[in-house]
């Protein structure tokens, strides 16, 4: 279990760093624009330009890196590190997208709201539940 699903959350990250370069080639997949793009992500106006989008890539490469470390040797202590901040990372994200769902504004016909309750919310805790059983073994 510790393997299959540090390996899912690395691929995860690997993913969603691919798609943030591909943001911040200019590409503005699966929206018309940026503000399309960014309200349906994120449910507010900001920018996807090369500066936000290009850390974040970084960001998610390194983690994928060290999630994947661990998958292949959980005895590794940063590879460790990593993999429980990106957990707590995920667990956080799926209680404010649980919040956000019982509480957020929504009626408005926007994207975001739906997106945040069908994916986004159940894809951060499955998988942060998943990792953090992973981790305590």
């Amino acid at each position: 279990m510790v393997v299959g699903a540090a390996r899912v959350g690395s691929a995860l990250l690997a993913v969603l760093a691919l798609v943030h370069l591909y943001w911040a080639a200019g590409a503005t997949w699966p929206a018309a624009d940026e503000r399309g793009l960014s309200l349906a992500v994120l449910g507010s106006v900001v920018s996807f330009g090369p500066a936000v989008t290009l850390p974040l890539a970084v960001l998610e490469g390194v983690a994928g890196a060290g999630v994947y470390a661990y998958a292949r040797d959980p005895r590794r202590r940063v590879a460790r590190l990593v993999t429980v901040a990106f957990t707590a990372g995920l667990l956080l994200r799926g209680a404010v997208g649980v919040v956000w769902a019982a509480f957020g504004k929504d009626g408005s016909g926007a994207v975001f709201p739906w997106l945040n309750a069908l994916v986004y919310t159940p894809l951060c805790l499955g998988l942060g539940l998943a990792v953090l059983r992973a981790l305590r073994r």
